[in-house]
């Protein structure tokens, strides 16, 4: 059975069509910010870690990678552990584009994988189905190839509340968000490694990135540091 906002979009294609393309051409003006994707850092038991995702995990909104998810999440962790870490996130990077980049990799062992997907999924129209199906051979391959025994898949946003996304647009794709999130809680309840982390980062000005649309350095790490607290929450004593 569809969901009202699945069965509305049939006679408003054309014009989602045109409010999509206009803010796609808003969001992606901010590019990827400097700064190293790999590296090792702090003192401790070793944690090898890998973050993968889409331009929110490549911390566009951030003036580098050290303030961005990477650069903050690694900081919060190295006060434990001596962290060897890899960025693996593109803008634009949806499950599926994230699936065949991560297929190409070689292998190698990973405690821990970050993930941050899924608003590209959504203004892409991906179906519930469809996420799932992808979320789970992503977690699989992880866990298969990469011995991850910890996935941390970061909810979605509350796209519905972002301001700078017109109406009737907003609406469409916030309910699609919520959809999607939600079956990848349920998900994550029935997979041994994935486990759903809610994005409970407050919807505030300071919390954007001067686009409306990303994270800023203060929204990085806030979320940097929820990632944090739950690893080492299932990280073994």
């Amino acid at each position: 059975m569809f969901a009202a906002d699945q069965l509305a979009r049939l006679p408003l294609v054309p014009l989602l069509v045109a409010q999509g393309l206009g803010v796609r051409r808003r969001v992606n003006r901010l590019p990827e910010p400097p700064g190293a994707r790999a590296g090792t850092d702090g003192e401790g038991p070793t944690l090898r870690l890998l973050i993968i995702g889409d331009s929110s995990a490549a911390g566009v909104g951030a003036t580098s990678q050290t303030n961005a998810l990477s650069g903050q999440l690694v900081a919060q962790l190295a006060q434990t552990h001596r962290v060897h870490w890899r960025l693996e996130a593109a803008t634009s990077a949806t499950t599926r584009v994230t699936l065949d980049h991560i297929s190409t990799l070689m292998p190698q062992t990973y405690d821990v994988v970050v993930s941050a997907l899924g608003v590209n999924d959504v203004t892409r129209a991906t179906s519930e189905r469809t996420w799932i199906a992808r979320q789970t051979q992503l977690a699989d391959l992880l866990t298969s190839s990469f011995g991850a025994s910890l996935i941390v898949a970061s909810g979605l946003p509350p796209m519905g509340d972002y301001p700078r996304l017109p109406q009737p647009l907003r609406w469409v794709i916030g309910e699609q968000a919520k959809r999607l999130d939600a079956a990848l809680a349920t998900l994550a309840a029935t997979h041994d490694a994935l486990t759903h982390l809610p994005l409970t980062v407050p919807f505030e000005p300071h919390y954007q990135a001067e686009d409306g649309y990303h994270p800023s350095e203060d929204a990085y790490a806030l979320w940097a540091e929820l990632i944090a607290d739950l690893i080492r929450q299932n990280l073994p004593a």
